[in-house]
């Protein structure tokens, strides 16, 4: 199956929503009209773009009409597809120019953080990279089997210590282990949620110094999981995340078992955070990186 075709069935629920309120809204309407302005931006609400955001849309749609002369209502989906484009749109690629590289993956329980691992690592397996994994969530129980699982499954080695011992000295070892070994990609699991956000933020800040500290000129990822199936709720998750570190990209899992996909605009948005991975569907192939008209295409039933 080719990457449109994913990325449309996985984002066939939202899809369905999202045009089928769109198109009911714009053929009632024969003319262009500030009540149809404000129909489209409830829709927009309603798909879980958040009401800035949708607002921000709205008034460029306001622009853009003005501009163009239009007066045609169905012209207006054209215009709403390139405008969530262009707001989705940033540095979706992966920064792994360096030998080893570094991904740390932050994320709270049950968003996909040990899925999205595994994923990745296969994919990146598959572009002849050499990765090695560190399970650096030592405090929940099972996050280390279970990342053993999946690293099995994509055929790379982890690094682990004793469930409850110091993350931080986790991801120490792997480092050690991906320079002997001559790896070009480290990829960290962190824990999802400590006991309280200062002892996350101090956590996280330890591990971030020790990879700074052993490997100075390294590029490091540090990419937030979020669950689209939360709505709105990821987009707060996201804000907290970024408050406590320095977030280089955002993975919106389990986009095909929601109509809640319009979140993607409002992460771009609001967050300024691009979005790099999309996950749209259970297979270990099902985790899709990033193109913003991919995205606009499939969510507005158009393949160019």
């Amino acid at each position: 199956m080719g990457f449109f075709k994913k990325i449309s069935d996985g984002l066939k629920k939202t899809r369905d929503s999202f045009m089928g309120a769109l198109g009911s809204v714009i053929n009632s309407f024969t003319k262009i009209d500030e009540e149809l302005f404000e129909e489209l931006e409830e829709i927009l609400i309603m798909s879980d773009i958040g009401v800035s955001t949708a607002q921000k849309i709205c008034d460029e749609l306001r622009v853009r009409v003005k501009k163009d002369g239009i007066t045609d209502p169905q012209l207006i989906k054209g215009i709403i597809k390139d405008i969530v484009s262009e707001t989705v749109s940033g540095d979706v690629e992966l920064k792994l120019g360096t030998k080893p590289s570094v991904i740390i993956v932050i994320g709270v329980n049950g968003a996909g953080k040990t899925t999205t691992i595994g994923k990745m690592a296969l994919q990146l397996k598959n572009q002849g990279k050499k990765v090695v994994l560190g399970a650096a969530d030592t405090f929940r129980a099972a996050a280390i089997d279970q990342l053993g699982v999946w690293a099995e499954r994509a055929g790379v080695p982890m690094i682990s210590n004793a469930e409850g011992s110091d993350p931080a000295s986790v991801v120490f070892d792997t480092i050690f282990t991906a320079k002997a070994r001559g790896c070009d990609v480290i990829i960290c699991d962190t824990a999802g949620r400590l006991h309280n956000k200062k002892n996350l933020m101090d956590e996280l800040a330890k591990i971030f110094r020790i990879v700074r500290r052993e490997l100075p000129d390294a590029d490091m990822e540090a990419l937030l999981v979020l669950d689209a199936t939360t709505g709105q709720n990821a987009v707060n998750q996201a804000k907290e995340f970024s408050n406590v570190t320095e977030i280089s990209g955002i993975v919106l899992t389990k986009l095909d078992g929601t109509a809640r996909g319009g979140v993607v605009v409002t992460i771009q948005d609001e967050l300024n955070i691009p979005v790099k991975f999309i996950g749209v569907g259970e297979q270990i192939d099902d985790l899709q990186p990033f193109n913003p008209d991919d995205f606009a295409n499939a969510l507005f039933n158009t393949e160019v």
